[in-house]
């Protein structure tokens, strides 16, 4: 988060000099663009993902769902994204206008595995999403700390965490 400055902002664009400081006064509102823009980037790539994958019909598509999710957060661009994002939600602890921004949203990814849940009965399909979602996310953390190998990041923790949300 230090390295985040206009000028930085400015020489990574490609931009003359001040051209971010024209559109962004201040430090904080540079930083909440940032996320702003992150919040959309991962929305739009939720949708995307919901609109080409197959309707979830059996607890292995959920897994390659979820699994591909992990995968695509945790190389190339998502890599790079999401290292900013959890840069920003550490920030977000002293900054409510952030900590507003990076709310997890409704999107077609979480409706899918919250219709998934419903349409098998279990109890209380909401929460039980949002768990499900924050462990996902937890396993992208590892991923992104402990590197592709991590141990807890692979198919198997996923289908250890679609087993639980299945639970009566």
């Amino acid at each position: 988060m230090r390295g985040l400055t206009h000028r930085a902002v400015d020489a990574a664009a490609g931009l003359p000099a001040g051209t971010t400081s024209a559109y962004f006064r201040t430090r904080s509102a540079l930083l909440t663009a940032l996320v702003r823009r992150l919040v959309e980037l991962d929305q739009a790539e939720l949708t995307a993902a919901a609109e080409h994958a197959p309707v979830l019909r059996t607890a292995d598509d959920l897994v390659h769902g979820l699994a591909a999710l992990v995968a695509a957060r945790t190389s190339g661009d998502g890599l790079r994204r999401s290292l900013a994002r959890y840069a920003c939600v550490l920030e977000s602890v002293r900054d409510p206008e952030l900590r507003d921004i990076l709310v997890p949203r409704e999107n077609p990814g979480r409706d899918a595995v919250r219709a998934f849940l419903t349409a098998r009965g279990v109890a209380d399909p909401e929460a039980r999403t949002l768990t499900l979602l924050a462990c996902v996310d937890g396993l992208v953390l590892d991923r992104v700390v402990a590197g592709p190998d991590a141990a807890g990041g692979g198919t198997g923790a996923i289908e250890g965490l679609v087993a639980a949300a299945l639970r009566p």
